[in-house]
C-alpha cells in the first residue's frame, strides 16, 4: 500500500487553495490566524509540519476540520518515513502477507 507521489504538505494547499485566491498577504493572513508572519511563512514554504494547534486555528479560519489538515499531514509524515524504511524489520510468526492483523481501536 505504498504512495508512489509525494503527498502536498498542508502548508502549499493552505498557500494555493486558500490564502492566494482571497488575495490575503502572508502578514494578514498570519494576523487573521493569530500566529506570527514567519510561523505562517515557514510553514507554507514547507520549513515546518503542520502543528495540531496550527490545524485547529486554519480549521476555524476556513471553516474546515483540523482532521482533514491534520490527515494531509499524516500522509506526508508517513510517506517521508516510508522512503527509508527500516531493512531490519522481521515479520511476527503466523503473520501473513495477504491477512492484516485486524487492530482494536
Amino acid at each position: 500500500m505504498e504512495m508512489k507521489r509525494r503527498p502536498t504538505h498542508p502548508g502549499t494547499i493552505l498557500l494555493e487553495d486558500v490564502i492566494k485566491p482571497l488575495n490575503l498577504s502572508i502578514t494578514s493572513a498570519a494576523k487573521m490566524l493569530g500566529v506570527t508572519r514567519k510561523t505562517l511563512s515557514e510553514l507554507v514554504n514547507e520549513k515546518t509540519a503542520l502543528s495540531p494547534e496550527m490545524a485547529i486555528r486554519i480549521g476555524i479560519a476556513t471553516n474546515t476540520s483540523p482532521e482533514s489538515w491534520l490527515n494531509m499531514q499524516q500522509k506526508l509524515t508517513l510517506w517521508e518515513a516510508e522512503q527509508h524504511s527500516p531493512d531490519n524489520v522481521i515479520p511476527f510468526p503466523g503473520i501473513d502477507d495477504e491477512e492484516p492483523v485486524s487492530l482494536q481501536m
